[in-house]
């Protein structure tokens, strides 16, 4: 027999002066292989056409329909309702601007951040639309497509107790990004010019190490080893700077 789902959903319009805060109640009846996403699409088909959420490839791929679950951030495309109690409650991502509902602007976030942390590889080479692709070790290419994987959900940085608490804080994905381009042999970069990007409390010592990134990141990126071996580098990259030896002056004579 079919469970019948309880959903208590988070409502509010920040452009509709008269709109407040608060949750609705929707009943749904569980079918086979039901998803968060097809649940919130009938809701809105057949119950509330006004309910606002995000979506679009449906196969956990664009990262659109990041919502908290439950307490818990997730994606609605990836969740099925037979791994959920029979009450449902959804909330908007934290840290985000929140467009309406379920609905947050989390492309503003991640481009600011994207460009705060200067996510290109950076390189003297000019480019050459006609030049062989440069070679590298099968290994090194797995290694950097592992961290590549992010798909820019926002599970993370909801999840983040330092995200929450301060807006200037990168987050895992910067700090995964980071990590991704020092492994980059086409990234010019060295440790001193990251530490200049990352090693502040905005960035890797801003971390708490709780790891809940990690625990909700739906591609299951390794964080935990990425931002471990990242604080390693910034913290002995720090102490080179502590005791780098000063530049003597030259004395004037008179």
């Amino acid at each position: 027999m079919s469970r019948q789902l309880t959903f208590h959903i988070f409502r509010f319009n920040p452009e509709d002066p008269k709109s407040e805060p608060h949750t609705d109640t929707f009943v749904l009846e569980e079918t086979p292989s039901l998803t968060l996403f097809i649940a919130l699409n009938k809701i809105r088909e057949e119950q509330d056409p006004s309910l606002m959420f995000d979506f679009a490839c449906r196969m956990a791929i664009c990262g659109s329909c990041g919502m908290v679950i439950n307490g818990r951030p997730g994606l609605a495309c990836k969740t099925l309702t037979t791994e959920l109690p029979q009450e449902i409650t959804l909330m908007p991502l934290p840290v985000f601007k929140l467009v309406g509902d379920l609905s947050v602007d989390t492309g503003t976030w991640f481009r600011q951040t994207n460009t705060k942390i200067e996510s290109w590889i950076h390189t003297d080479q000019e480019f050459d639309a006609e030049a062989v692709e440069e070679r590298m070790e099968n290994d090194l290419a797995n290694a950097i497509f592992e961290l590549e994987r992010c798909i820019e959900c926002g599970c993370c940085v909801a999840s983040c107790g330092t995200a929450n608490m301060r807006p200037d804080f990168v987050g895992a994905f910067a700090l995964n990004r980071i990590g991704r381009f020092i492994m980059d042999p086409r990234d010019k970069r060295s440790n001193p010019d990251y530490f200049e990007v990352v090693g502040t409390d905005q960035g890797i010592f801003g971390c708490m190490g709780l790891l809940a990134c990690e625990d909700v990141c739906p591609r299951e990126i390794p964080l935990q080893d990425q931002l471990g071996i990242l604080r390693r580098k910034m913290a002995f990259q720090g102490l080179k700077n502590i005791f780098k030896p000063k530049e003597k002056g030259h004395h004037r004579r008179f």
